[in-house]
């Protein structure tokens, strides 16, 4: 039977070396950083994990120069590692399963309406409105797991505004390890191949106005650029 509109063109993220990964759904974890969550006003010991998504649609390619949102005016930046699964599952037990599913790696920005959050958060409601918005997940070609032969463990992610370093720390500053990341998820949903998984930015993030040049790099491998319109 045919569609009765044309459907919905397939989001995607350049893989290096050439292809594109087909996005299926966008999972982000919060609070994965002990001083994230003190500049956000909360305590580390008491921290869990707070998980929310984003539209595949969501996505940015690398390069591109993307609107300032609508209904803000307090757009924010977060760096991050984002995973990209060539596989899934449901209830992971184990670490060596849950980076099996691994495909690869890349940069990526997690962008947030931060009034809008605030709002929600003093409501007590949901973050959609807040996270899921258009053109909120930039992210860098996905560089492929085999390909760091030397791993992501030692690796540090900086991001920069207008050249202007804002967050810089190593990954092993994650309260939640990738793989703990997946496992976690799997408990909640099933996993499938073509999932990204945004892991949780460190401390500073901050403010983008317009005309704004953002560049997050996280080792000598993985990096992302992206501008706001003026």
């Amino acid at each position: 039977m045919s569609f009765v509109i044309d459907p919905p063109v397939q989001p995607s993220v350049a893989v290096k070396g050439g292809g594109k990964f087909p996005v299926r759904r966008i999972f982000c974890i919060g609070r994965n950083y002990d001083d994230h969550v003190r500049e956000m006003g909360g305590d580390p010991k008491n921290s869990t994990p707070v998980f929310f998504t984003k539209p595949a649609d969501a996505v940015v390619p690398d390069g591109a120069t993307l609107p300032y949102p609508q209904r803000t005016s307090n757009l924010h930046f977060e760096g991050e590692l984002v995973l990209a699964l060539k596989s899934g599952g449901r209830d992971i037990k184990s670490a060596d399963a849950a980076k099996a599913l691994i495909y690869g790696y890349a940069a990526g920005c997690d962008l947030t309406r931060r009034d809008l959050q605030n709002k929600a958060k003093d409501a007590q409601g949901p973050w959609d409105t807040a996270k899921g918005f258009d053109h909120s997940a930039p992210i860098g070609e996905i560089v492929p797991a085999d390909e760091l032969l030397s791993g992501l463990a030692c690796a540090q992610l900086a991001t920069t505004v207008n050249g202007e370093v804002r967050q810089r720390a190593p990954l092993s500053m994650m309260i939640w390890s990738p793989e703990e990341i997946i496992m976690f998820l799997s408990e909640l949903f099933e996993l499938k191949s073509g999932d990204l998984i945004f892991t949780g930015t460190p401390e500073g993030v901050g403010e983008l106005t317009r005309g704004d040049q953002l560049n997050v790099t996280i080792g000598d491998h993985l990096s992302l650029d992206f501008a706001i319109a003026s």
